[in-house]
C-alpha cells in the first residue's frame, strides 16, 4: 500500500509525487497484480495520478492520456493545479528532474503559498554558494569586484515575452527591434538568504561590494522582453560578468 498525503487543493502539491507512484503503479502491472488508485471523491487527486501514469507510461501529452481515462471513468475532474502540474509534467518529458529550470521554478513558486510570511524557507531551496566550491561550470561574477555570484545551472530562462506591447505605458510607443531579457532571473543562491527571508521583495546587493546587482520579488516581476516571472530574482546582465573556464590540452 503507497499513501500520498496531498489535499485536494488547487495549491497542493502531486507532482513531486507522480515518479514515485509511476513506480509503484508499475511495479504491480509487471508483476501481474492490479492497483486500485483512489482519493475520497475519486475524481481529482486519483485522476491525476493515474492520468500521468498514463502519460509516462504510453509516452502521451496530458490531453490524450486525460481523454483517455475520462473514456473509462466520464466523472473525473482533475482541479486546476492539478492539470497546470500535469502540463508541467509533459514539459519535463514525464521526469520529476530536480535540476530542471522548469522544476526549480515550480518549486519556488510554492514558497509563498506553503510559508507566506517566508520566516521558514527551507534551506535546500537556495544553491550552493559558487565562491565556496569548485567547479568547471560557466560562472558569473560582480562585474565591480570580480565575487562569484551563481553559476549557469542557475538560471531558470523563460520563454521571451511580446516586448513593448507587454508593458501598458509602452503599448502605443515607436520602439522597435529585438525582444531582449536585460537581466538573468535565477534561483535563490545561498549569499541571498539574509536578504530573502522574511522579506517579499527588495534590491539584491553584492556580498563582498554591496554594489546593486537586481532585485527580488516573491510574487513576480516582469522582465525587459515582457514576460512575467514569478517569484524572480534577476541579476543585470550588465552588472555580472560571464566566465567560461579554458579547456587546456598539452
Amino acid at each position: 500500500m503507497k499513501w500520498v498525503n496531498v489535499l485536494d487543493e488547487v495549491t497542493s502539491d502531486l507532482l513531486s509525487h507522480l515518479d514515485d507512484c509511476f513506480l509503484f503503479i508499475q511495479e504491480a502491472v509487471v508483476g501481474g497484480g492490479t492497483v486500485i488508485v483512489h482519493c475520497q471523491a475519486g475524481r481529482s487527486r486519483s485522476a491525476t495520478i493515474v492520468t500521468a501514469y498514463l502519460m509516462k507510461r504510453h509516452q502521451l501529452g496530458f490531453i490524450e492520456a486525460y481523454h483517455r481515462l475520462k473514456s473509462v471513468k466520464q466523472d473525473v475532474q482533475v482541479n486546476s493545479g492539478f492539470e497546470e502540474q500535469l502540463y508541467l509534467y509533459e514539459a519535463m518529458k514525464c521526469e520529476v528532474d530536480a535540476s530542471s529550470p522548469l522544476y526549480k521554478q515550480y518549486r519556488l513558486s510554492k514558497i509563498t503559498e506553503k510559508f507566506p510570511e517566508l520566516q521558514q524557507v527551507p534551506r535546500e531551496l537556495f544553491a550552493v554558494d559558487p565562491a565556496h566550491s569548485n567547479s568547471s561550470e560557466v560562472s558569473y561574477r560582480c562585474r565591480k569586484c570580480r565575487r562569484t555570484l551563481f553559476r549557469g545551472s542557475s538560471i531558470l530562462s523563460h520563454p521571451v515575452g511580446q516586448g513593448a506591447s507587454a508593458f501598458a505605458h509602452k503599448r502605443f510607443s515607436n520602439l522597435t527591434g529585438d525582444v531582449q531579457c536585460t537581466s538573468y532571473f535565477i534561483e535563490p543562491v545561498q549569499w541571498m538568504e539574509q536578504a530573502l527571508i522574511g522579506v517579499m521583495d527588495g534590491q539584491l546587493l553584492c556580498p563582498k561590494c554591496s554594489s546593486k546587482l537586481g532585485s527580488f520579488n516573491w510574487c513576480g516581476d516582469q522582465c525587459s522582453c515582457g514576460r512575467w516571472v514569478a517569484p524572480a530574482f534577476q541579476l543585470h546582465r550588465n552588472r555580472v560578468d560571464e566566465i567560461r573556464p579554458l579547456n587546456m590540452q598539452i
